[in-house]
């Protein structure tokens, strides 16, 4: 799987918005709306493709943040937020580990220090592929009744 960044287009934005994963990666569901594909495509938002197909997206900075973290101090340290999503039927196939070492690459280009990233605590596949690439769990809260874990990569 050959992998390239593009900037995100309405077209991609509708594809990505139209992803239904199943549960418990349900939450990872979005509603496709103008809101959502503006959100997509104005801020911060890249797609991530192989073969020319949508194969998943990334986001940086207060995009990448749940908006509950800010008020248990989740965001304060000087780190930039990234967040990531994978096509549902790529999951869980063991290719997480060449998405986020792609993004990864993506990233520490642009940005030097800490990186972090903000993950459901039930999305256990997830933090392990995380762990693996050296992130450790700085911080949890709760946003409703769903725990989420604040994981920073140092290195």
């Amino acid at each position: 799987m050959e992998l390239s960044t593009r900037k995100m287009t309405d077209e991609y934005a509708i594809e990505i918005l139209g992803w239904k994963y199943e549960s418990p990666y349900d939450l990872y569901n979005n509603v496709l709306s103008g809101e959502a594909i503006l959100e997509l495509t104005r801020h911060s938002y890249k797609a991530i493709l192989s073969d020319e197909k949508v194969v998943g997206f990334f986001c940086t900075g207060k995009d990448a943040q749940v908006p509950a973290g800010h008020e248990f101090g989740a965001y304060k340290d000087d780190c930039i937020d990234i967040g990531l999503g994978m096509r549902p039927d790529l999951t869980g196939n063991g290719l997480g580990s060449k998405f986020l070492h792609y993004i990864l690459e993506k990233i520490q280009h642009e940005y030097d220090g800490c990186i972090r990233l903000t993950v459901a605590d039930f999305n256990k596949r997830a933090i392990h592929l995380y762990e693996k690439f050296n992130f450790v769990k700085k911080q949890a809260f709760l946003r409703k009744d769903m725990k989420f874990i604040v994981m920073v990569k140092e290195d």
